[in-house]
């Protein structure tokens, strides 16, 4: 059985997209996710969105086992092109290609796959209030702040216009 999802008219460049999608293809579902949790580069963040899509949708509509699953292809192709001018000296207009990309991923079921280790997810739990607690801090008005402020600073004393009238 194969899942395949698709992510139309991302506004990424293809060999950008290709670079990040080719450390993951043929790996493991859980190991690809890993993979793409720790890098940087920004087409990661998208390519984990779409292979968590995927997975869910094995899940759910095909009732695959995601412990099987692999990433049989992924394929990345060039999408249209926003074609854009930015004006230069001497009235010339540069040309600016701004490119999508068209992503296909291809899940597939595998028997006998033996996953290296398994992502936790933990949830966040709300602590509940302490009793010792102390309240927390009114804020002060400006009133206050004037009086505990007796002398301005060094700077605004040397450069106050009442210093420059005494010399």
């Amino acid at each position: 059985m194969k899942q395949v999802a698709k992510l139309n008219y991302l506004r990424m460049t293809p060999r950008k997209v290709r670079s990040v999608a080719d450390l993951i293809e043929g790996l493991p579902v859980n190991e690809a996710e890993a993979q793409l949790m720790v890098q940087r580069r920004r087409p990661a963040k998208v390519l984990l969105k779409l292979l968590r899509s995927a997975v869910a949708n094995a899940k759910n509509n095909r009732q695959l086992n995601i412990g099987n699953l692999y990433i049989e292809s992924l394929r990345v192709d060039q999408g249209p092109m926003l074609k854009r001018y930015l004006p230069r000296a001497r009235g010339i207009a540069t040309p600016i290609q701004k490119k999508m990309s068209h992503v296909t991923l291809v899940l597939a079921e595998k028997e006998g796959l033996t996953p290296r280790f398994k992502i936790v997810v933990t949830k966040k739990v709300k602590l509940p209030p302490r009793e010792g607690k102390p309240a927390k801090r009114e804020k002060q008005r400006p009133e206050e702040k004037m009086a505990e402020a007796k002398r301005p600073g060094f700077l605004k004393r040397l450069f106050s216009p009442k210093s420059r009238a005494a010399k």
